[in-house]
């Protein structure tokens, strides 16, 4: 019963609150209308996390998503404001994205910085150049390109599904597309293997011949793109930027990451782990927003998620 507990428990809160939210929404919760809403509300944070989960299979951090985000949907906006074509501004803001990983990556892996310490100062830094590039305000209106915002609003039809009149937003199915290419990178490729060998002994797979520098280095790059997409998913989903849009997504992001762990005997990241933890924040989130629960709520509930989950799975390792 213990063991069922420890892999299946936050499965079974999961499906608790589920149940909660329909006994309490009876005529709007489990609608469809609602969970595809629910898929769009939380593909901005499952881009992150899913990318943040690189990072953290080798037991490293990257506080400085939220930020970084923020910066990539500023620099496209300006670029956009400045009359550049779209493709221009996704592209420097994609750049921007890897750019920064890459001096996250150095700093932790070739100098040798602590990755709270060294993505804490980064997480300043970025913030600092959103709000320098933004000029401290935010870009909205006619600045940003109606194909860009477009985006966001469009999706796939669902009536051969029979769903009428229904949509699957194209910002889920790049939630999608990211999940499956972290998955086969982490799970189906030498890559993974190794950056798994370095969470469970960094020393012991610079001995067996695993180029640790670089690849830590390549995971935070990825990272760092990772943000950078979910910048400009929320710029396109509000039509807007302003430099502190991403700053909430840090935190929901490790707490996915380590709501994934509790699922996982070993204790260990695990992408689709991730998803759970992604979706349970998002079905939280939703359920007291219809609840008109004050938000202040919702971030003490996190904030004691966060403690639960990195509690159970030191638990779990201690235990090991």
């Amino acid at each position: 019963m213990i063991r069922i507990l420890k892999l299946y428990g936050t499965l079974i809160g999961f499906a608790l609150i589920i149940v909660l939210f329909s006994v309490l929404l009876p005529g709007t919760f489990l609608t469809s209308g609602n969970l595809i809403n629910i898929s769009q509300q939380i593909s901005m944070l499952a881009v992150v996390a899913f990318t943040m989960t690189i990072v953290m299979v080798m037991n490293d951090f990257d506080l400085s998503v939220g930020s970084m985000a923020s910066l990539a949907g500023v620099t496209a906006a300006v670029l956009f404001s400045l009359g550049y074509p779209v493709y221009v501004g996704v592209a420097a803001a994609l750049l921007v994205g890897l750019l920064g990983g890459v001096f996250n990556g150095v700093l932790v892996s070739l100098v040798g910085i602590l990755p709270f310490v060294a993505t804490l100062g980064t997480l300043t830094m970025f913030s600092g150049l959103a709000f320098l590039v933004s000029g401290g305000r935010t870009i909205f209106g006619r600045d940003i390109p109606s194909e860009f915002s477009g985006f966001a609003r469009s999706g796939v039809p669902l009536d051969s599904v029979g769903l009428d009149g229904l949509k699957l937003p194209f910002l889920s199915l790049v939630a999608l597309v990211v999940l499956a290419v972290v998955w086969f990178v982490l799970e189906q490729t030498t890559y993974g293997r190794r950056l798994y060998a370095i969470g469970g002994n960094k020393e012991a797979a610079r001995l067996a011949g695993v180029r640790v520098k670089s690849l830590r280095l390549s995971a935070f790059a990825l990272t760092g793109l990772g943000a950078a997409i979910a910048g400009l998913m929320y710029s396109s989903r509000v039509a807007s930027a302003n430099p502190t849009q991403g700053s909430g997504l840090m935190l929901d992001a490790i707490a996915a990451v380590f709501l994934g762990m509790t699922m996982s005997e070993e204790g260990e990241p695990r992408v689709q782990h991730t998803l759970v933890g992604v979706l349970i924040l998002g079905v939280l989130d939703n359920g007291l927003t219809q609840l008109a629960v004050d938000s202040y709520i919702r971030e003490i509930m996190v904030g004691a998620i966060v403690i639960t989950a990195v509690a159970f799975s030191s638990i779990t390792k201690q235990g090991r």
